[in-house]
């Protein structure tokens, strides 16, 4: 599950895990919505020192509006992940992002979760952000890695 296009750091990090193993990947592209609360993403902000995009979170598409950018990153981040020798398909999902996450294991037989994001300081404090919340509704080890920034 990712919130953001991978960069070459996460592609190279994810597809050598596990040494030279053949892997394959479905990447579910998590857009901004209404999971995602514009307080809690400026707290985050401000924690990690980033004021200006405190400042600028309301700017950010959500919901509708960022479905077409997410397709855009997911797109990318599957053509990255090919050209690194891994099998990758995936979609976007907007609603209900656990349960979608829960079939995709189920159907694929996964044999992990990864879980790539940004620091999410307040959620993670309260374990609502989405690796805790995975790793209570998949049934196959979660692993949560903080993505590079662009």
């Amino acid at each position: 599950m990712i919130e953001k296009p991978l960069t070459p750091e996460d592609v190279e990090f994810v597809t050598t895990l596990h040494g030279e193993e053949q892997i394959s990947f479905v990447v579910l592209m998590q857009p901004r919505g209404d999971q995602a609360d514009v307080l809690l993403r400026a707290i985050d902000d401000v924690a990690l020192g980033e004021l200006k995009d405190a400042v600028r979170e309301n700017e950010e598409p959500e919901g509708r509006a960022a479905r077409e950018p997410a397709a855009i990153a997911l797109e990318y981040s599957l053509q990255e992940l090919r050209k690194a020798g891994a099998e990758a398909v995936g979609q976007v999902i907007e609603d209900h992002p656990l349960d979608a996450l829960k079939t995709v294991v189920e159907e694929s037989g996964a044999d992990e979760v990864i879980v790539l994001t940004a620091p999410h300081y307040v959620e993670e404090f309260f374990h609502r952000d989405w690796a805790s919340r995975a790793r209570h509704k998949v049934g196959v080890p979660v692993l949560k890695l903080f993505a590079h920034n662009e």
